[in-house]
């Protein structure tokens, strides 16, 4: 009875929302700097939401980026170009300021400078890219960065400086052959045993989406899970794959409960992709874990047992002349 308890306590725990409180700063920002950074050109914006190319090797492309104030006070802002990276959560990412770009970040002329803009105000700042001569074909990222450094006070009175970041992003496709794969690796799956005999468990499947190509590609992934003889056990939620980049990794972490220990448990991920190119070949990949069945074979010694028992009782029924 008191493992039964536990047990339902355990359940209602799980089935508790969870709250999540955003952390606090340690001094309040600075909420009156506002900034935008969107492609523009000779009239001013045109409405793209990216600097997007296709290019080959040797091509020189002219450009214009517009910073806006959107403040009532002068900013000044340092304006360069970086190269991006798909971040361990999936999100488009730009290279930190004191890390120096290798690839499309250093195709583009903007070296760090400094560019006070009036309040409510734009400055169009003209650019070159130039694609070069040995650059590799596929798409290359990056993005034209505007920031400022401000000052604040952390909760321990220190001063530290904060850089504060938006950007425009850059696509460029180099001419060439293009290679748009999807890998499924590093597949993992593991067991947690119910808290009874005769309760279910959870199948705990981690996979990692890797852009094996040379081409931006994004899609959906799901995970199922079956027992011996491919019965079915259940399905993970459906998983939105987001933009990976050239040589970008994805993991994913599911929990499918509610699955009984039968022995030989196998996770299956597929995952639908596609590129500019259109749809991916499905990339598949499997694993297994054992899982004890230790309360289906509790039930088969009990039953078992309970047929001996049957079978000496009656035995005896018939040595002592009874029918």
């Amino acid at each position: 009875m008191v493992a039964v308890r536990r047990a339902l306590v355990l359940v209602a725990l799980l089935l508790m929302p969870v709250l999540l409180v955003p952390a606090t700063p340690a001094a309040a920002q600075n909420d009156d700097l506002r900034w935008a950074v969107i492609p523009s050109g000779p009239q001013g914006p045109n409405g793209r939401g990216a600097f997007e190319y296709e290019a080959k090797p040797g091509d020189v492309i002219a450009d214009t980026v517009g910073v806006s104030n959107l403040t009532d006070q002068p900013i000044t802002f340092t304006v360069y170009s970086t190269d991006a990276f798909t971040s361990a959560d999936g999100a488009f990412s730009l290279f930190p300021a004191a890390t120096p770009p290798k690839d499309l970040g250093t195709w583009t002329d903007l070296t760090p400078k400094s560019y006070t803009v009036q309040p409510k105000t734009r400055a169009d700042i003209a650019f070159k890219l130039t694609v070069p001569l040995n650059a590799t074909p596929g798409d290359h990222a990056g993005g034209i960065i505007a920031s400022v450094v401000e000052q604040q006070t952390t909760a321990q009175g220190q001063q530290v400086n904060v850089d504060r970041r938006i950007a425009a992003r850059i696509y460029l496709r180099v001419a060439g052959p293009v290679t748009p794969t999807v890998q499924v690796e590093s597949l993992t799956v593991g067991y947690e045993a119910p808290a009874l005999p005769f309760g279910t468990g959870d199948l705990v499947v981690t996979y990692r989406v890797k852009n094996a190509g040379n081409v931006r590609v994004h899609g959906t992934a799901r995970v199922r899970a079956t027992g011996p003889l491919g019965v079915g056990l259940g399905d993970a939620a459906e998983v939105t794959v987001p933009e990976l980049l050239p040589g970008a990794e994805f993991t994913v972490q599911k929990r499918i409960p509610g699955v009984r220990s039968l022995g030989r448990l196998t996770a299956s991920v597929t995952v639908n992709a596609e590129a500019k190119e259109g749809r991916l070949p499905v990339a598949s990949r499997s694993a297994s874990v054992w899982a004890s069945p230790w309360g289906l074979a509790g039930l088969v010694v009990l039953l078992a047992g309970a047929a001996a028992l049957v079978v000496r009782w009656r035995l005896r029924r018939r040595s002592a002349g009874l029918r």
